[in-house]
């Protein structure tokens, strides 16, 4: 089981993106959400924090995180955050060669990743903290279709290019009512090492065994299709293509992409949005040990409304080892995510939080950080 964590910390390793540049808008404590993204700048505690804090990795969480500095930063003038969403592989690559203070992973780190970080944590090691939800949406450019049903067995074999046109028996059969055209179909996919591709991956082998013979992970074993990188490469691929449909995390779906409605045991199919995929996240486990919180989802679930393909970012840090001149800025900033205010900021900017039992223990966690 390929385990990949830490994503919500991705903060500018080589400058990307400075903390002026975090926001939708540069005044105010708004991001995209209006009121709801403004934090009780009582609830952030600076412990004293300051210098830089840099950090990199998923780009999934982009938005949310660009949302969390620029409220974190109004509060904690001391600390300057940098964040760059150069994909989950990277990041944690980074974090490990320790380049970052932490770091964005979209899949739960592997055992050999864990073995790895013990050299960089000095009496510890890596661990994995959840800290977003994020549904991944499979966005779809179709001329003269605005609604689209897929199951788990369709999706496989139009990503793995058994299903070739958007006439095909199989989608008809799914969408009795569309008017689909004798249409060749671009299917996108990512081309960096992304915690969405694991995902996404998992899903399709979950839900549809016998047609996704491919081993999940974070780099893409089908051939064929069209490739992009990061998300917004790949919604962009999709704005711009007829005929294209690619996955992306659901803050990316949006101006003028549509998204596909996911077939699953339920009477009824499942459209991709927060409150579907909180339904979803019911069913999901804790399975790392000691310290690491790692979860495992469940993408076949049969509930009513439950949206399957989604994904958890996880923050990832050592649990003991961390640099003296950063500590107190990871536990500040990663206390104040996993707060109450840090994850009533993440409704609106396209996200579900992480389940009430669940994030208790990430904020028990993070005090402990050392």
């Amino acid at each position: 089981m390929n385990r990949r964590a830490l994503t919500l910390g991705a903060l500018a390793v080589s400058g990307a993106l400075a903390l002026t540049a975090c926001g939708s808008d540069d005044t105010g404590g708004k991001s995209n959400g209006g009121d709801k993204t403004t934090p009780n700048a009582s609830s952030v505690d600076c412990m004293d924090a300051k210098g830089q804090l840099q950090a990199s990795g998923s780009s999934a969480q982009k938005n949310a995180v660009d949302a969390w500095i620029q409220s974190y930063s109004a509060a904690c003038k001391d600390v300057q955050l940098n964040y760059n969403p150069t994909g989950s592989g990277a990041g944690v690559t980074a974090f490990l060669q320790g380049q970052t203070a932490f770091a964005g992973s979209d899949s739960a780190l592997d055992p050999e990743e864990i073995t790895e970080s013990k050299k960089l944590c000095t009496d510890g090691q890596a661990i994995d903290l959840p800290m977003v939800v994020g549904p991944i949406a499979v966005g779809f450019n179709v001329p003269g279709v605005e609604k689209l049903v897929l199951d788990a067995p369709t999706m496989a074999k139009i990503f793995d290019d058994k299903i070739k046109n958007w006439n095909d028996e199989a989608i008809a059969k799914l969408n009795p009512d569309a008017k689909l055209p004798d249409l060749k179909i671009q299917a996108t996919h990512r081309s960096d090492e992304s915690g969405t591709t694991d995902n996404f991956t998992k899903y399709l082998s979950a839900a549809a065994p016998n047609d996704w013979k491919y081993e999940h992970g974070k780099s893409w074993e089908a051939k064929g299709g069209q490739s992009a990188s990061g998300s917004s490469g790949v919604a962009q691929q999709v704005k711009q293509t007829a005929g294209a449909i690619g996955y992306m995390e659901m803050s990316y779906a949006k101006e003028g992409i549509t998204s596909v409605s996911v077939k699953t045991g339920a009477a009824e199919p499942v459209d991709v949005n927060v409150a579907n995929a909180t339904k979803s996240l019911t069913e999901a486990k804790v399975v790392g040990t000691g310290k690491d919180l790692a979860l495992e989802l469940n993408y076949t679930p049969k509930a009513e409304g439950a949206y399957p393909i989604t994904l958890v970012t996880y923050e990832i840090a050592c649990d003991k080892g961390n640099k003296a001149d950063t500590l107190p800025a990871v536990k500040s900033f990663l206390g104040y995510i996993a707060s109450e205010d840090g994850q009533g900021q993440l409704e609106a900017a396209g996200y579900a939080p992480v389940p009430d039992e669940i994030i208790a223990k990430v904020r028990e966690t993070i005090k402990g950080l050392s």
